[in-house]
């Protein structure tokens, strides 16, 4: 089975949130004349990237749930404008939500082995968002 990885979605209410940012810097590349793949920087290289690379999913943690992933399609190295070594993560442009599970904050990513990955809806009802499903649990309705 592959191997994931978990980031927090900072900034991002919801999903789609997410999408439209994805959208957005997508679109600037797009006039640049480069590939229109989502894409996620981050200053550390994962020294497990084959395993990744495997069908492993990035999954997003937005408002302290985990609720949507993305199947990462690659990596490349590259400099900042300071000389920095970074890592971009390219991704599958399809958002896949996930059943909602509660995390806490952290730092930078971190592997997520696939038996602790959540499952994925299995579209038979709309997707709650994180809130109202976090409220539904807490008074005990789901």
């Amino acid at each position: 089975m592959a191997l994931h990885m978990i980031k927090l979605c900072v900034g991002a209410e919801n999903v789609e949130d997410l999408a439209e940012w994805q959208d957005k810097c997508v679109a600037s590349i797009t006039k640049k004349g480069k590939p229109a793949t989502p894409w996620h920087d981050t200053r550390m290289s994962p020294k497990r990237a084959t395993e990744m690379l495997d069908g492993g999913s990035l999954y997003w943690v937005i408002k302290h749930f985990i609720i949507v992933r993305q199947r990462i399609i690659g990596f490349e190295e590259f400099k900042d404008k300071d000389g920095k070594s970074m890592c971009r993560i390219l991704l599958d442009p399809e958002l896949i939500r996930t059943k909602s599970r509660k995390k806490r904050p952290f730092q930078g990513w971190r592997y997520l082995e696939p038996g602790d990955a959540p499952s994925d809806l299995d579209g038979k009802g709309p997707a709650l968002s994180a809130d109202l499903e976090a409220a539904l649990k807490e008074a005990l309705a789901w």
